[in-house]
This record gives C-alpha cells, sequence and structure tokens, in this order.
C-alpha cells in the first residue's frame, strides 16, 4: 500500500504519541503498520475499543502475520486478572434499581418512590466510581454529574444517604457478597496498580476510554501509542473522558478520509464548526478520498431510540414489500431501558394491567404520571422514551414490534437486510453505502439555546460538544450517498452530487401534527441551518406538483429508490403527492430494474 506522508511519519515515531485520527482514515490500518515496523521480536499488546473490534483486529493481525502481538479489551484484560485470582462472580446485566433497594435494605421517606429514586442513584454512582481514577468514593462529588433541577433538588436532599449506600454497596462486591459488575472488576484492576509485560501498548478508540481505563495504560513503562478522534466522543454519558486531550504525547494527524468524498468531509466541517458557539472548536483539516458508488448497504441511523422506532414504524409501514430489515445491536435492546424495564412494562402500565408487569419497579407505580415524576428525579432517558412510545402508539404497540420482529434478520444473515437500522452510538466504527438520518439530531438553533443554558449554569458544555460529535459521526458514516434532513443541512452552493435534502418535519412540527414526543426537548429556532440554497440539483422546490419530471428529477427519483428513501421522505423531497411518485416509479420501471 502507498502511505501518505501522514502516515509515514508515524512510522517513524519514537517514543509516546497520540494519533488524532479523523473518521475513515484507517486507524487498525496505521496500527497494523505501527505494528510491523518495530523491532523484531518486541511484545505488542493492542487495546480495543469493545469485543467485536477486538475479534476484527486479532483477525487482521493474524493475517499480517504478526502473531507477537496480543489483542485484549481493558475489561478481558482485567476479568482474566481479577475476576479469576479473587473467584468472583460477575452479573452480566447489572443490578436493577429494585435489587439494589432489596440489596440494602433502602429505607427513604419523604418522597413518593423514594427509595427506588435513592437506588437508582447508587447505581449511578456505582458506575462513576468505578469508571474513574480515584482511590476512594468520597474523593468524588455525584452531584457534579446531575443537570436537571428536580433530580438535582433530590440527590442534595438525600446525599449522604446515597453516598453512604453506595459505599456499603460496593464493600459487598468487594467482600463476595453479591455479585459483581463489569465496572467494578476494571475499577479493581486499576486499583491494583497492575504491571502489564509488554514493549508496546496501542490503545485504540482513546476519545472514549474510562478514566479507570486511561489510568492503567498511563502507569505502564511500555512505550504507549493512543490512537482516536476528539470529535467522535459520544460515551461522555458513560463517563468517558477525551484522553485525546488529557495525555501529553506527541501528537500526530490522520487527515484524509478513505471512507467518504471531499463534499462529505466538508460537511462533517461544518456540523463540527458549531463548536465555535461555545468556544470549544479548533479548526481541522479532513480531505475526503473516498470514491465508492456502491449502494449494496442502506442505513437509517437516529439520535435516540424513540426517533429510530419512529422511523422503522413508518417504513415497514409504508413498504408492505420489504421482507428484511436489521438493527445494529439486537432489535430487543430497542425496547429495554438501562434498568430493565421493557417497553411492555410500560404499555401494561398505561393499561392499568399491574399484574401483567414483570419489572418490580414499573409496577410500584400508581400510573404513567407517577412513572414520569420518577424519570424527572433520576433522569433516566431511555425510560422517558418508552413512556412517549406508549403514548403515541398504545396498544399497537404489540403488533408493531411483532411485524419489526418478523422481518429482522440474524446477526449472520445481516447481508440480507434491505435496510438497517441504527442508532449512532450502535454504529460506532461501521459504515454503509447509503446512510439517511432521521430529524432528531441537535440544530444550530438548539445548539445557540443550550448556549443560553450554559450561560445559565443548567447544561454542560460537555453535553453540546457530545450532541454536535452524535452528528458528526453519523453523517461520516457513508461511503456514497448522504440523505439529510433540511434543518440539519447548512447552507451550501454549488452541486450537490452525494448529498440530499430531504424537507423532513422538524421536531416542533412532528410534535403539533403527530403529537410525537422525545425529540430534543429545546424550542426550535429558526436559523440558517433553516436556509438552503436553491442553486442545488439536490434541493428541489417543495411546491412543484404539476410541474412536468425533468431529467434532473428523474435521476434524483432513481437514485433515492435505489437507496431505499421511504415515498413519505420523497413525497417531501419532490413536494408532490405519494400518487404522482408512485406513478412516476411505474413509468421509469424502477421496481423492475431494482427490485
Amino acid at each position: 500500500m502507498k502511505l501518505t506522508e501522514e502516515q509515514i511519519a508515524i512510522l517513524a515515531s519514537k517514543g509516546n504519541i497520540k494519533i488524532n485520527a479523523v473518521a475513515g482514515s484507517g486507524k487498525t490500518t496505521i496500527v497494523i503498520e505501527y505494528a510491523k515496523t518495530r523491532e523484531e521480536g518486541s511484545r505488542i499488546l493492542y487495546l480495543a475499543f469493545n469485543k467485536s473490534v477486538k475479534i476484527e483486529a486479532s483477525k487482521r493481525f493474524l493475517e499480517e502475520g504478526l502473531n507477537n502481538v496480543k489483542v485484549e479489551t481493558a475489561h478481558s484484560l482485567a476479568y482474566k486478572n481479577i475476576v479469576f485470582n479473587y473467584g468472583y462472580k460477575v452479573r452480566g446485566q447489572g443490578y436493577k434499581t429494585n435489587e439494589i433497594v432489596e440489596t440494602l435494605g433502602l429505607k427513604a421517606v419523604g418522597e413518593k418512590h423514594a427509595e427506588y429514586m435513592v437506588a437508582n442513584h447508587i447505581n449511578k454512582f456505582v458506575a462513576y466510581f468505578c469508571n474513574s481514577s480515584k482511590q476512594k468514593v468520597q474523593e468524588l462529588n455525584y452531584l457534579d454529574t446531575i443537570k436537571e433541577a428536580k433530580a438535582r433538588e433530590f440527590v442534595e436532599r438525600f446525599y449522604e444517604y446515597i453516598l453512604s449506600q453506595t459505599r456499603l454497596f460496593l464493600s459487598f462486591m468487594n467482600s463476595g457478597e453479591i455479585e459483581i459488575t463489569h465496572d467494578f472488576y476494571l475499577k479493581k484492576f486499576q486499583l491494583s496498580n497492575p504491571d502489564l509485560p509488554y514493549d508496546y501498548i496501542l490503545f485504540d478508540e482513546g476519545q472514549d476510554a474510562s478514566a479507570a481505563m486511561l489510568d492503567i495504560f498511563l502507569k505502564q513503562k511500555a512505550c504507549k501509542v493512543i490512537v482516536g478522534d476528539t470529535h467522535q466522543q459520544i460515551y461522555a454519558w458513560r463517563y468517558a473522558i477525551n484522553s485525546l486531550e488529557q495525555v501529553d504525547f506527541t501528537n500526530y494527524y490522520l487527515s484524509t478520509s478513505f471512507r467518504f468524498s471531499q463534499e462529505i468531509a466538508d460537511l462533517a466541517l461544518t456540523v463540527l464548526g458549531l463548536k465555535r458557539h461555545i468556544g470549544r472548536f479548533k479548526p481541522i483539516q479532513i480531505e475526503g478520498k473516498g470514491n465508492s458508488n456502491a449502494i449494496k448497504t442502506k442505513a437509517i441511523l437516529a439520535r435516540t431510540n424513540l426517533g429510530l422506532l419512529l422511523k422503522a414504524i413508518e417504513y415497514i409501514t409504508e413498504r408492505e414489500n420489504v421482507k428484511h430489515i436489521y438493527f445494529e445491536g439486537n432489535i430487543n435492546s430497542y425496547t429495554y431501558a438501562e434498568d430493565g424495564a421493557s417497553l411492555y412494562d410500560v404499555l401494561h402500565l398505561y393499561n392499568d394491567r399491574k399484574s401483567s408487569i414483570r419489572d418490580t419497579l414499573i409496577k410500584g407505580m400508581k400510573d404513567l404520571a407517577d412513572l414520569e415524576d420518577y424519570i424527572e428525579k433520576t433522569e433516566e432517558v431511555q425510560l422517558g422514551m418508552m413512556v412517549e412510545i406508549v403514548k403515541e402508539y398504545g396498544n399497537k404497540i404489540p403488533d408493531i414490534i411483532k411485524t419489526l420482529k418478523e422481518k429482522h434478520v440474524a446477526n449472520d444473515e445481516k447481508h440480507k437486510a434491505e435496510v438497517i437500522f441504527s442508532t449512532v452510538h450502535r454504529c460506532k466504527g461501521m459504515e454503509y453505502d447509503t446512510v439517511q438520518l432521521v430529524n432528531d439530531f441537535i440544530t444550530e438553533g438548539q445548539v445557540h439555546k443550550m448556549r443560553e443554558e450554559l450561560d445559565k449554569d443548567e447544561v454542560d458544555a460537555a453535553k453540546i460538544v457530545e450532541e454536535i460529535n452524535l452528528l458528526y459521526v453519523a453523517v461520516t458514516r457513508t461511503r456514497n450517498s448522504l440523505y439529510i434532513p433540511n434543518a440539519l443541512m447548512p447552507p451550501t452552493d454549488g452541486k450537490l452530487e452525494h448529498i440530499h435534502i430531504l424537507n423532513d418535519l422538524r421536531p416542533d412540527e412532528q410534535l403539533e401534527k403527530k403529537k410525537v414526543i422525545g425529540y430534543p426537548k429545546q424550542p426550535y429556532i429558526k436559523t440558517s441551518l433553516d436556509s438552503v440554497s436553491e442553486t442545488s440539483t439536490s434541493k428541489l422546490t417543495h411546491n412543484s406538483a404539476g410541474r412536468p419530471w425533468t431529467p434532473e428529477l428523474d435521476n434524483a427519483l432513481t437514485q433515492m429508490f435505489q437507496d431505499g428513501v421511504s415515498l413519505k421522505d420523497m413525497e417531501r423531497h419532490f413536494g408532490r403527492t405519494r400518487s404522482s411518485i408512485g406513478f412516476r416509479i411505474k413509468k421509469l420501471q424502477l421496481e423492475e430494474l431494482y427490485r
């Protein structure tokens, strides 16, 4: 392979380095080349972000004959050193709120369901400590993680009790009285100050490392290489820190993306430019050298589970002939909250069928309003989304989920899927030929609004940065075409070949017309992002019904049909009725040509 100047400089480097690599720049490839060029007999450890990356990386290192490279995740290393040595039993799914109440015998008064709220915060405090680099729980202030007013008020009132019970719960795990969590054995590994027997340690996805993982890494004697993309940090809600900004290593860059075109690269840079509004953006360069014309894999990406489910429901409703779909990360994960409550439990509460509810916490709620009060005081976002789905679809939900599952293919048949659905968190590291974004990402107007809240100390700047990062990651998943809602698209001049603008309803319009709740809650503010140049061939006049179909419009329709865009989205895009679009599809024989 022909190396770029940036890649050559990395391979010639000595000592500890950090590599800031833009999306699609071939991080794994450069890590492999780096390992090849180290002195013969070197012991090398490659720390992968998760199990799927570990499996793929192991395969590639072996194919290159690099038998001296050991591939692990931070958790797999910790598991071997802690769980085996101490004889711990691991609880795979973590603890539910009601289980913490029972284990600790919690008693809290003064608030309805106070013991469950306390347990919820204990669970989060445990995760906060286990992902930190601190030695003791009391060195952390859990209140630093709480922003919502009602949740903060509750935690302040019960803080000492939450702190003491968090320490007690951790002591139960440490003594083996109860099963330990994955976070716990990683924390215990960090506190043991391990000495890893390697000459080089290559740490991937450094922007989403926990402070505990980074502490283990930095204490090693080995030559250290940390790789990642500062702008792809999207796990701060899991107490990840941007390690690339924390370490004082010699800095190297990979600014060329081999995934997408310069057109997509320019859009990605414009998205990142939103950080200027909060003073968190340092100009970077992205050169797009991708030139794929494939349309084999098609994905619809959303910011939230709710946004994705709504789009999936719309998709299968309009396209009854679609046989195979796929949800990244298992379809069942989209119908369960982190705490274990299911969409069906919330539906049963909605219908006052308490006997059918399996989750103890939900069963203890009087009604949906009771649950919503709990959600406000615990910041349980996923559970809140489930409530909104139930409000919107009610008793249609079982049939909807049944249809989705009937069309869903297994992991080993993913290639059969006509469309792949995913949230950005679940498609991290993935790429697709064609990507369509759901209109539930942050807009420039919302950045301005959150900036005002930042001045009032009602929102964390890191939260705004992460929301912008989510849009950046979504935009850069495509190898070929991108379909983006008008509200998310910045003004542009000139012809767009790979970017297509959809006149999707804004969140406030969806609230009004469909009563759909759950998109970003900031009020919509009209900004420059809503003004789109009419000179672009992709931006077609909305009120075009009755006008003749031109070759340009036919080409756009053909590409949208190939990319699997729904009839509703085509209707919004072209400003024509579905019957008109359907007639044109038949006229062009698109179904015969591309089905």
